[in-house]
């Protein structure tokens, strides 16, 4: 009896559990079934007091007008070049603080670990006025640079791929010197492949950070040429007095589906560099 009482708690936890998780995963989804939903309807229908997830009339006039008139395409193209030149560049500076901070000891350790950690508790808000006002110096507001250069680097890319370069076996190191490998090769062709999920997992935060980020380029751009996508959506519905739903929902979900494809692409390489990482 006592058996059975056990194995009774167990299913009834682990089916609360389940129903949870999938009440969740409804209450985080159910906003963007929504929004694909009035992507496609006319507007007739997007109006109407019934609330219908699938349209009676499909329309795919919204998609037309948002790359036509609200210039969506021009807003993607953006930013893709921002995201992945800053995910390039953010890749060069990285990889090598985080192999020295993993595989050299030197005096100032400690206290150079401490100001990537600081890096990650510092809000961005919390020196946007001083990076606005070097980028006004450097005559650079309002151009490609701008959205790129203050983002370089990242303290979380440091501290993810750090964990994972001390993770990897001395020996292996060692072997290599032995073959005759450089330290560079070892760095970029020996323990780079070893770090792939950390990597996938990295560029997925710095992906999705930058791609959604919307109060920097506010601030440094006021052209509709350089707009990334939040900050183009903004001046879309913003043109548009908020009253045309079918196109700016078209354009949303134009917005939020390279996320969604670069996220199921690297899922399984982002959940194991997260677990390996050590990083909860």
């Amino acid at each position: 009896m006592a058996f059975n009482k056990a194995f009774f708690r167990e299913h009834v936890a682990a089916a609360t559990v389940n129903v949870l998780l999938a009440f969740g995963a409804v209450i985080v989804l159910l906003p963007f079934v929504w929004m694909l939903s009035l992507s496609v309807k006319p507007e007739g229908e997007i109006y109407e007091a019934v609330i219908r997830f699938l349209p009676e009339e499909w329309d795919f006039a919204n998609y037309v007008e948002a790359f036509e008139f609200g210039e969506v395409g021009t807003f993607v193209v953006n930013g893709l070049c921002v995201t992945l030149s800053i995910l390039a560049i953010q890749m060069f500076t990285v990889i090598p603080a985080a192999y020295v901070l993993a595989r050299k000891h030197f005096k100032l350790e400690g206290i150079v670990f401490g100001m990537v950690l600081t890096g990650l508790i510092v809000p961005q808000q919390a020196v946007v006025i001083p990076l606005v006002l070097a980028m006004s110096k450097l005559g650079m507001l309002n151009t490609f640079p701008a959205l790129v250069l203050p983002f370089m680097t990242s303290a979380l890319g440091i501290f993810l791929l750090r964990q994972s370069f001390k993770a990897v076996p001395q020996e292996l190191m060692d072997a290599a010197r032995v073959d005759g490998a450089s330290e560079p090769y070892t760095l970029w062709f020996i323990l780079v492949p070893l770090v792939k999920p950390a990597l996938a997992a990295f560029a997925v935060f710095s992906i999705v950070s930058h791609w959604n980020d919307f109060f920097w380029p506010l601030l440094v751009v006021n052209d509709l040429s350089l707009a990334t996508p939040p900050l183009g959506i903004s001046i879309f519905a913003s043109d548009e007095g908020g009253n045309d739903v079918g196109p700016m929902m078209a354009s949303a979900t134009i917005i939020v589906a390279p996320l969604l494809i670069a996220f199921l692409f690297a899922r399984r390489w982002f959940i194991q560099g997260i677990t390996l990482s050590g990083l909860k």
